[in-house]
Order: C-alpha cells, then structure tokens, then sequence
C-alpha cells in the first residue's frame, strides 16, 4: 500500500508494524494452521474412531506451525543468501530426519552398523563381531523397507460402514508377518522396539567396507553414547550428524557460486535430496559434493582456492563411490584459458583430480580388503547372472539394442524426473511431490533468468555435454555392476543418482527462458522469492513423509 494523506495534503508514512506485534501476529496464524490441519488429520484418517487422544496431534501440529513461523521471522533477518539457504536445509532436514522411521533409507541397515561400529572405535571389517543387544532388538523391530515390500492382502473392516471389505497395502505403511499374520503398523515396530521383550536375534557386521563417507554419522552416535542413548537415539544422532555434513557441504555451494543461486538451493531443498542428506546413507554427502561442484563452475574466474577446493570434493566423491565419479575430473577443463587464475594450468588440475581420485579408489579398495576378517568368499551382488565382463562385451556388440534398453529403461521410470516423490526402497510413492516436483524446478529455473545470471555459452555447452555422459555412464555402470547379462532393463537404478543432472536441466532451462521471455527480474529479487518456494516446499515434502508412515495409511482398514 502507499502512502496516506491527509485533508490539508500532508502525507504519513506507511504503517510499521512493531517488532513484538509482527511476530504475535506470525505465531497466532501458525498455531491456528496447525489447529486446522490437526483436525484435517483427525477427521479424514479417523485419529479419533482410533483411540487417539485429540491434544497430541493438536499439539503437535500447532508446534509445527509455531516454529514454521519463528523460522521465516528469524530468517528473514539473514541477509546473506548461503547463510540463509543453509538454515533452512538444516531446520527442514531435522523434520525429515524424524520423519522418516528407522532403517527405511535405502541400504540404511548396513549404514547402521557400519557407522555404528565406527562410533565404537572400530576402524577393520569382522564378520564375527556383534552389538550390543538393544541394536539387535531395532534391527528386528525394523525389518528393512516397510510398504510394497510387505504388501499384504485380506479382508477388514471399514471404518465407516463398519462392514467387512477387502484391502491391500500396498504403498501404504503397513506391513504383514506370514500369511495370516497380524497387518502392523510403524508404531507397532516402535512399540516392540520399546517394550524390550524377547531375545532378538544377534546381528554382526555388514559387508560394508567404507570407513570416510560415514564419520560424520559415527560422530553423532559417539556424543549420542556419551549421552548415554541406545540404539534408537544413536539413529537419530547419526543422522543428525549427516545432516550437519551436507548443510555445511551446501553452504559451501551456496557461498562459492555465483549464478543461478536459486536453481542450486531448489535441488538442495528437493525432498529427495533431504530425505538422502537427513539418513545414514553416504548419499548425504556424496550429493552435497556433486552440488559444490557444480557451484564452482558457475564463477567466472578460477583460483587456487577454487580449484583446490574442486580437487578435494572430487577426490572426496571418488573415495565414497569408486569408479562411478570418475567423470567429474574433466569439469576445471570446462573455464577458459583467460579466466583460469590458478597456479598450474587446467590440465594439470584435471590430472591432479584424476591421480587423486584414483589414488583414494584402490587404497580404499585395498584398506577394505586388509582389514576385513572372517568374511569368506563374498557373493557378487546380484548373483552368477551378473558378470561384468560379459556385460560389458554385449553392449559392445549390441549396440542398438543397449540403446533401446536405455530408452526402455527411461520410459518405465518417467524418466526419473517424475519420481521425485518416490521415497525408500523405490516403494514409497507421493503423487502430489511426484507431480508438483518438476514443477517447482522449473520455478527455480526461472528465477534463474535474469541477465546476469548468464553461464556463457562454453561453460553451459560444456555442462550440457557433461549431462549426458554422467546419465549414460551412471546408467551402463549399473548395467554392467548390477544387471544379468542381456537383460532388456537395468536393475538398481534411483532417482537420486540423477539430482545432478536435474540441476543442470534447470541451468540449461533458464537459458532458454532467458531469450525466449527477457525477464525484467533481478537477481536480487529472484533470490529473495527462491527462499519461500524452495523451502516452503521442503516443509510440505517432510508433513506428507510423516503423515504417511505415521498418520494416514492406518486408517484404511480396521482389522478384524
């Protein structure tokens, strides 16, 4: 609103709202939300009919609104961007790290123990050693993925007729033990965690052989310990203790790129990549390093400490996921000549990332085999039909046919773009984030458009090539790690391994808009818009988690 006058013509200046009434004004709008979507939840998924008490979901909603709006408050005192950004990926983070149930992240039972025996001290391999008995009782309690994987079928009640009809769970978090078992829910595994009945089977260590990539999680267990915490508050330190790794990782890239800031933000707040960077999987900050890296390329002069820091998160990646990151070396090629300021020219970095990158591969390779103990003979993961060799000499001699299974392959997974609300073991779909990612994506892009924001047409052709390469070669590598030889699909393929390349998809969109629309938006003002769209939907993507695994899909059936 402008300004007001006055009968005599005299104006006023607009109305300031004092600090203390802004902020009743924000807290009484969000408590009243979390009221109103409380009774949402009560209503529509029957909390009431099930016997739970109104107060605590009504709490606990209106918490969630309270502190929603104190964030915004409190971060729109932050005037630096990365600062910004970094608080926000930390506070949404915490909310999926709670939001998901143990052990549902993809491999995180092996992340588990692996990082919790680092949190003890143990640094070797031994297939013999155990845990303590409260870790065996969570493995138990949380057998692995939880929905499809367990998808059960009978005959129940329904809630409103009360009249038997039949159900199913899949993609629903329920699950069934035999075939005329009871239908649990999460809070079921809670309740056996918790109870401390029965003797759990023993569990020893994984085949797992990474030590690096899982410090930052072991870490969070160690004070977790020393707090005196079991084995469930040990999984919530170490994924905290993630969380903090990719928030401090994102920050980084936040503060060294220089374009398109808001595209970067997006794809670090993408429920993905928080559901990834909040869990104990080395995914956290392997994904976060892709982010920093490709945030370096985005500023115009290259220093010492630019490629330095290139280096490190290079070599870093290679040492977590072998092979697979090797691509990433070429990147330093991509800055012109005249824009390269760095001591020793692109070349000798590109090298220096290649030699690096190798180096940590085999002593990686060569530690897991020295310090491993009584593992035997360990089976190739897919068994006999898998061979690599084989693999690889039939693509070579079939090449089309490898094309249409790329394409195959792509066409049955929407591309991987529209999977972005495909959560845990590939069996956790969210339409609503599966449909309105791409969308916001491309709002991020095009807040990527002002004219400043330009990449310049080498380094974003460059990029665009680099795309490429990294989707065939992420696809062929588990085609030939992971596929039977010759099959018409490739196995093991997520969505996650394909956020890099949604980054770059929103760069190369924003130049499109940028000629096609002229937009008169400015960075600073894109910036300002990217905080709200990119963590505001963060925030949703972390209430649909919880409210599937925790408040919805019980509701469809009351057993009988």
């Amino acid at each position: 609103m402008g300004a007001r006058t006055t009968n005599h013509g005299h104006r006023f200046a607009p109305t300031v709202w004092p600090k203390a009434a802004r902020w009743a004004f924000v807290l009484a709008v969000g408590a009243l939300l979390g009221v109103v979507f409380s009774y949402y939840w009560r209503v529509f998924y029957g909390l009431d009919a099930r016997g739970i008490p109104p107060l605590w979901p009504t709490l606990l909603c209106v918490a969630l609104g309270v502190g929603t709006g104190a964030a915004v408050l409190a971060l729109r005192r932050v005037k630096d961007f990365a600062a910004r950004g970094a608080a926000c990926i930390l506070l949404c983070g915490i909310l999926f790290a709670f939001a998901n149930p143990p052990l549902q992240t993809p491999d995180e039972s092996e992340h588990y123990l692996r990082t919790y025996a680092i949190s003890m001290g143990r640094f070797d391999f031994d297939a013999q050693r155990g845990y303590p008995e409260d870790v065996s009782r969570l493995m138990q309690a949380f057998p692995g993925a939880w929905v499809n994987a367990h998808t059960s079928a009978g005959v129940g009640i329904d809630p409103d007729t009360k009249e038997e009809q039949p159900y199913n769970t899949a993609g629903y978090a329920l699950k069934q033990y035999g075939k005329d078992g009871t239908v649990q829910s999460v809070a079921d595994s809670f309740a056996q965690y918790l109870a401390g009945e029965g003797d759990a089977d023993p569990v020893t260590e994984p085949i797992s052989f990474l030590i690096l990539p899982f410090l930052p999680g072991a870490l969070g267990m160690a004070v977790a310990r020393l707090l005196g915490l079991g084995a469930l508050g040990c999984l919530y330190a170490g994924r905290l203790g993630n969380l903090v790794a990719y928030t401090l990782l994102c920050w980084l890239g936040l503060r060294y790129a220089q374009k398109a800031r808001p595209a970067f933000l997006c794809v670090m707040l993408l429920p993905m990549s928080l559901y990834m960077g909040a869990s104990l999987s080395y995914d956290a900050t392997l994904l976060a390093c892709y982010y920093l890296m490709l945030a370096l390329p985005t500023r115009p002069r290259w220093t010492t400490s630019t490629a330095a820091l290139y280096a490190a998160a290079c070599i870093f990646a290679n040492g977590t996921k072998p092979y697979l990151n090797l691509l990433w070396v070429v990147l330093p090629l991509l800055v012109a000549r005249r824009d390269w300021k760095a001591k020793g020219n692109r070349l000798a970095w590109a090298g220096l990332c290649a030699a690096g990158s190798l180096a940590i591969t085999l002593l990686v390779e060569n530690y897991g085999v020295l310090m491993r103990h009584n593992y035997g003979t360990i089976a190739r993961q897919g068994g006999s039909a898998v061979n690599g060799g084989e693999q690889l000499a039939f693509i070579l001699s079939n090449p089309l046919r490898y094309l249409a299974v790329l394409l195959g392959t792509l066409y049955e997974n929407d591309g991987f773009l529209g999977q972005l609300g495909l959560f845990g073991w590939k069996d956790l779909p969210i339409a609503f984030l599966s449909l309105t990612g791409p969308l916001v994506l491309l709002g991020a892009a095009l807040l990527c458009t002002p004219p400043t924001e330009a990449l310049g047409r080498r380094r974003l052709g460059g990029l665009g090539v680099f795309a490429a390469l990294y989707g065939i070669g992420a696809m062929t590598a588990m085609y030939i790690t992971y596929t039977p030889v010759g099959m018409v699909r490739i196995v093991g393929l997520q969505t996650r391994y394909f956020l890099p390349l949604w980054l770059l998809l929103a760069l190369g969109v924003a130049a499109l808009a940028r000629r096609a629309l002229a937009p008169r938006l400015t960075a600073a003002k894109a910036e300002k818009l990217a905080l709200p769209l990119c963590g505001g939907y963060a925030l949703v993507g972390a209430v649909l988690l919880f409210q599937h695994y925790f408040i919805g899909p019980v509701y469809t059936v009351y057993l009988k």
